[in-house]
């Protein structure tokens, strides 16, 4: 399954959401689908992994495991950002009122999707 059939899949199933963008490890756009301008999308999802890699690279050293994802909520937005193995980042946008906990779910299974077409 191609990378824009899972991002459309997640962010059409998903009630809530306006766009996710898959990154490499440099914070630039593999494939994207978004309900808004694609540039904007471009500049969160690279931001955002920047953010997750910060995270993570912080995270090391807890004996609770590797950060695999997070969600930041804004007054406009919230963001999931998500680890895709070891070289990429899956960033999904969400309206404020988006159920976050449904998004995850299939956040998580874009994410599975995504790692079995890269690796």
């Amino acid at each position: 399954m191609p990378f824009k059939a899972i991002l459309k899949e997640l962010v059409e199933s998903t009630p809530g959401a306006s766009g996710a963008i898959l990154a490499d490890w440099e914070g630039e756009a593999v494939d994207q689908h978004c309900l808004y301008d694609d540039y904007e999308l471009k500049v969160i999802g690279a931001h955002k992994g920047i953010i997750l890699n910060q995270m993570r690279d912080l995270h090391r050293g807890f004996a609770a495991g590797e950060l695999r994802e997070a969600v930041i909520a804004t007054g406009q937005q919230r963001v999931i950002i998500g680890a895709v193995g070891a070289d990429y980042s899956l960033v999904m946008t969400l309206e404020p009122e988006a159920v976050v906990g449904r998004a995850m779910y299939r956040f998580r299974n874009a994410t599975r999707l995504l790692e079995k077409e890269i690796y």
